[in-house]
């Protein structure tokens, strides 16, 4: 028992190698992570496919909430095509508070407000139809 040596897979960090070493005088552990060995860079267009492709297929508000934090973790702004996406997925499940959220995560998303005003702009239509208003609207 001088010595132990384990290997562990984990589906969250990747491989990680594990070397455990006890003796009477000293213990180490050294452990090693692969986060992004595996992974390709995604292109914003394939991002945005991906998407748009998932909130198409949301039918219940878990899969909305769950879609949205996902998408909203990335570093970048999703395009108005994903958000319009979403707005049609909140509007399936009949969830207009995770509505009203979207426009919340975009405006904390973007630079400045010029920016959150295009989006508003390009969304309008969207908005009309689904009759969504955004929290200034609500007078919140």
């Amino acid at each position: 028992m001088s010595f132990a040596r384990g290997i562990r897979l984990s589906s969250f960090t990747g491989f990680t190698r594990m070397v455990l070493t006890n003796n009477c005088s000293q213990s180490s552990y050294k452990g090693i992570r692969f986060y992004s060995s595996d992974h390709e860079n995604e292109s914003y267009e394939a991002f945005t496919e991906r998407y748009v492709k998932f909130f198409d297929g949301v039918d219940d508000q878990f899969e909305l909430k769950r879609g949205l934090n996902n998408c909203f973790a990335y570093d970048l702004v999703p395009a108005p095509s994903v958000i319009e996406a979403s707005l049609r997925a909140a509007r399936r499940v009949n969830d207009f508070s995770t509505a009203v959220r979207i426009f919340e995560g975009i405006k904390q998303k973007v630079e400045n407000s010029n920016q959150y005003n295009q989006y508003l702009e390009e969304l309008k239509p969207i908005k009309d139809e689904l009759g969504i208003m955004t929290k200034e609207e609500l007078g919140f």
